[in-house]
This record gives structure tokens, sequence and C-alpha cells, in this order.
């Protein structure tokens, strides 16, 4: 019941050039209103709360800490009520309708210069009431200050350009907000809709949320929370609850900063990569907060892509927002706050991978493909993220994993470079020709199996001062070793004559034939010369473009002088020279199937067929 007649007031110029802007074009999304409304009278409460503490004489005192919405789709209206710290007639005036204490003035000169360091918070603004007026025909604030002397008050308008403020009677402490919904909004007056956008914005506020007497928000923001008040199943029931998981995580990173920025995160590690599963390709999971109320679900940039699989929450007070807090402006913030979170991250993994490496395995065999990613595309972080990558090598059992490190460490002193070998299995290059020189001088080579870490070795290009090479590039230095059947092995002039030969025969299908020490069970094999282009990235490229042209290896035969075919193959020179030059055609062949580069196998199937006829001959 009014006690007063109606006082009616003009919003100053800049509040009504404000007013069309909020309600036009702030906003992409309508439904942000709540999030606003129910931040104020957050805000309206936690300022109580502190009053409390140094004033005796409260309004209202008993009243509970809570916010209360109405909704009433007969009426078409919405009313959200907060038992906060309230406002007088001239804190109303002030605060809602003029430049002085709403900030507008301030906030359209922002907006007009369009500078992303001058847009802060919307809420540091005063501007996120005005949002209402982009559902509502025509809004009402009824307010009652914390102070008891003070009368309550009703203040009204429809956004057109001017209010009214009268004195009412029967207010409890606080202020509640009537809006009257334009028919096309009525959605906005209906309990579950109301209830679905608190989930999404506001599960969070410390205040209890009731929508017509039902508690919404459940959750406590824990990543708020001391680390020793937190149990394990309450990070695990957060995890299920904010990120819509069924399982437990695989990892969780709980920590804090105050410098450079104010951050509170709750990181989790999933325990499957559904990424690789077949699924489409993951987006990031990690909700944006500041104070405990949603900024944007998927913010861009707030992590590196390669750490698209986290899930989580990032808070932060020093957030400066655009100004419907829809979209991060301040890129040099972001990228301030993307390596702080980046390297905390890199931290939580190496500690595990240092105290708890069965751990740091199972995510490795998980999540190994977005370190490979990072290595390849993120400079600022290569360097830790070299130190993560994991191989399986000549001296470790099958599924057991050493590190660039350890390789360094067991190296031999006059060793200068890390030797990998590419291939589809362990099996594959264990029983290939390229490993036998270094199992015989007992060096150690890692063993990669897919054809993008090919790539990844060349962007690490070296690790600790030691050079990354494949152990199938022909310009590599080996020590000598005692070959047990060296006396039994061509002479040097035949096999210099065999290797002329075989060159003259193959033609340019090869640079160049030697007889080499890299072999010690296998006749021949292919080694790539091209030391920018090696064979598995060569397969790489013609997997991504199969119509591309073919690209001709530049490849360099070995022989062992020392195996019984090549010996025979030098016999047979003479003695058959048709013959010799299908074998050593076949023989090149098979060097190129182990090599993984013969383009086209049609023509060594009908030699090997013309072999088997010779071999079938009666006598």
């Amino acid at each position: 019941m009014s006690t007063t007649a109606p006082e009616k007031h003009e919003f100053q110029a800049d509040v009504k050039q404000l007013l069309d802007i909020v309600i036009h074009s702030l906003y992409t999304n309508k439904e942000i209103f709540v999030r606003e409304l129910i931040s104020n009278a957050s805000d309206a409460l936690e300022k109580l709360r502190r009053i409390k503490i140094t004033e005796k004489n409260i309004f209202d005192e008993n009243l509970e800490l809570e916010i209360n919405i109405t909704t009433d789709d007969t009426a078409n209206t919405l009313t959200i009520q907060d038992f906060g710290i309230g406002m007088s007639r001239e804190e109303l005036v002030q605060n809602l309708g003029t430049i002085a204490h709403s900030d507008s003035k301030r906030f359209l000169q922002a907006l007009s210069e369009g500078s992303e360091q001058n847009l802060n918070l919307i809420g540091q603004f005063g501007v996120g009431f005005y949002s209402a007026f982009m559902v509502a025909k025509d809004v009402k604030v009824f307010s009652h200050s914390w102070k008891e002397d003070e009368p309550s008050h009703v203040w009204s308008s429809d956004g057109s350009g001017a209010f009214e403020i009268q004195a009412v009677d029967g207010q409890r402490r606080g202020t509640k907000v009537v809006l009257s919904l334009d028919k096309e909004q009525k959605k906005f007056c209906k309990a579950d809709e109301i209830k679905r956008i608190i989930k999404e914005y506001s599960s969070f506020v410390q205040f209890p949320i009731n929508v017509n007497g039902e508690r919404v928000n459940t959750q406590d923001a824990i990543w708020l929370k001391n680390k020793s008040e937190i149990k394990e199943e309450d990070y695990n029931e957060f995890y299920k609850f904010a990120c819509k998981a069924f399982d437990e995580p695989m990892l969780r990173l709980h920590f804090n900063a105050d410098a450079p920025l104010a951050i509170n995160a709750l990181l989790y590690t999933p325990a499957s990569n559904m990424e690789a599963m077949g699924f489409t390709r993951a987006e990031s999971e990690v909700a944006l907060y500041c104070r405990k109320v949603l900024i944007d679900a998927e913010p861009k940039g707030l992590f590196p892509e390669w750490l698209r699989f986290l899930k989580g929450v990032v808070d932060s007070e020093d957030l400066p927002l655009n100004i419907s807090r829809e979209t991060m402006q301040d890129s040099a913030l972001i990228q301030k706050l993307n390596l702080v979170l980046t390297k905390r991250y890199l931290k939580q993994l190496e500690e595990e991978a240092k105290k708890r490496p069965e751990t740091y395995e199972t995510f490795w065999n998980t999540f190994g493909n977005f370190i490979k990613e990072g290595v390849t595309s993120d400079f600022t972080h290569k360097d830790k993220l070299t130190k993560l990558l994991r191989f399986e090598s000549s001296l470790t059992d099958k599924g057991k994993l050493t590190s660039l490190a350890d390789y360094v460490s067991g190296m031999k002193e006059e060793q200068k470079e890390i030797y990998y070998l590419q291939g589809t299995s362990r099996e594959t290059i264990e029983n290939g020709p390229y490993l036998e020189a270094f199992k015989a001088r007992n060096l150690e080579v890692l063993f990669v199996y897919q054809p993008i870490d090919e790539f990844v070795m060349n962007h690490v290009r070296e690790f600790e001062g030691k050079t990354l090479v494949s152990a199938d590039q022909d310009e590599i230095e080996l020590e000598s070793v005692t070959q047990k059947d060296a006396d039994e092995a061509l002479p040097q002039d035949e096999a210099d004559k065999l290797c002329g030969w075989l060159k003259e025969t193959l033609g340019e299908r090869v640079e160049s034939v030697r007889a080499s020490d890299r072999l010690i069970e296998s006749p021949a094999m292919s080694s790539n010369s091209d030391k920018f282009m090696t064979t598995s990235m060569r397969r790489m490229m013609k997997q991504m473009n199969p119509d591309a042209p073919e690209m001709e290896a530049k490849v360099v035969m070995h022989i062992n002088p020392r195996h019984e075919l090549v010996k025979n193959l030098a016999t047979l020179r003479d003695s058959n020279p048709d013959l010799a030059k299908t074998i050593a055609e076949q023989v090149f062949d098979n060097t190129l199937v182990e090599a993984g580069i013969l383009e086209d196998p049609k023509k060594m199937i009908g030699r090997v067929y013309k072999l088997l006829e010779k071999l079938s001959l009666p006598g």
C-alpha cells in the first residue's frame, strides 16, 4: 500500500542511450537477465553479511540470507527477491536512474571507444540491472534498507525514458524486483525454464536460490574451499555434476594463485579419451566463472588446443570481459590465464611422471597424442612437453615405456645421437633390418608406431644437446664391430664389383649401392638419403593426400657381403646374368617393402611368379 503520491523522474540522456543499447543490441542471449539479477541479489546479501559484523541494529534481523524467485504464468510475471542490504529512496534514484552511481557514463564511453582494454565486467559498471528490460514491458523494484528508520519505496519504469518512485508500506528488508513480461517472453515465467537457467549460470552462488519454494542451487563452489575441507567423494560428485560425467576422473588438480592473477581452479583429467574412440573432436569443457557466476561454459583461448580434453572450472576475479560477459575481450589477460593454467597443469604431469610413473603411463596411453600435438604446435611449452614424451625401445620390455631423459642417461659417453625407428608395430621393427646394427653395438633405439611420431621427432630435433636421428637414415656413423662370419665375406674387390653391377642394373631407382657392416642377418636394406623427407613422413603425406604425384624416394642400397644370398648373387652375375638381374631387382624391391616406400607392388609380384616358375622347372 502506497503512502505518498509517485514522483516522476526523467532518465538522464546517457541512461536512455544505455537502455536502448541494452534492450536492442547488448546481449545475444536474453536469458542472461536472470543471471544478472541473481548476481545483484547475491551482492546485496554479501554486503548485508559484512554489515552485520559491525552494526547491531538491523531491520528484519532474523530474515534468512537467501534469494527467492516466484513465477506466475497466469499474471505473466517473474519476481526475484533478496533479503540483503536493500536501498533507500535516494539509493534507488542514484543506482537505477542517474549516471553518478550506475556508472553508465563511463560504460558508454568505453563502449564508444571500442577499446578492449576499457571494457570490464558489466557488474562493475552497474548496468546489469537494465538487462531486465530486454524481456519486461515494465519493471518494479520494491526495496527497504537495512536501516530501521528508513521507509520502503517502489521504483518503477517501462524503460522508455522515465521512472517513478514512491513510498510504500509492508516491505521486508532487501529488494524485490517484479518483471511484467512481454507476451513473446512468456517462457521466463515458467518455473522449469528459470530452474534451467539457474543451474546453467548460477548453480554455485553462495546463498540459497529458491524457485517457488524449492531450493535449486544445491552444489557448493568447492573450488573456492580449502582442499583440507573437501573429501574425495565430494570431488567426484562435483565432477559428475559439473562435467556431466558418469565415471570418476583419472587425475584431479585443485589449486589457487594470487599472482599474477587471482585464480581458483579445479581441473579434471577424464578417465577416457572420447576423441580416440572415434567421436568428434573434443571441445574444451573447462567453464569460466567470476566469483561463482558462470561467464562462459566453453571459453576460447583459456587453454591451448592440445589441452582440449580437460574438464572443470576456472574462477578469476580479474576478468575483463565484454559488456555481455559472453566473450572474452582482453586477449592479453586471457593469454596470462592460459600461461598460468597450462604451466600448472604441466607441473602436475611432471610430478605424476616422477612420483607415480604407473599413473602417468596410464595417462600417456590415453592422452599421449595430445602431448605430441602440443610438441608440434606449442613453442612456448615445447621443452616441458618433450620431457613428457614416452616410448617403447629396444632395451625395454613390450609395453614398458621410457623417456628421452632416461635414454640420455643411459647413453654411451661417445654417443652424440638419439636413435629412433618408425614402424607399424614392435614386431615389425624388431624383425626388420634396420635394428641389427644397433643391437650389435648395444645402442638403444626408440620405437615409434604412428605416422605423426616422425613429425613429432622432427619438431623435437634435439634433446639435452643430443640430435634425434631416424635409424633408417643413410648418413649414420657407427663404430665397427667384429662380425662372426667376417672371414667368409666376399673379398672387398668382389663386393665393389657387385655394388657397381647392382647400381648399373637398378639404374635411377637407387642413388648408390654399398657393402655395409650395418647388416648382421639380413642380406640387404635400403636407407633413406633425404634428410628432409624421411620414409615415414613421405608415407604420412601420401595418406593425407592420396592423389598427390608420387614422390621418388632417395635411397641407398646396403648389401651384406657375409650373407649367402649376396655371395650367390655375385657368382650368378657371371654364370646366369638374366636370373641374377631378376634376383637383384627382387632383393631391392624387398628392401623397399621393408622401408615402407614401395609404391606399386604389381611388378614385384609378377617377378616373384617368374622366379617360382624357374625354380619349379624339372632338373
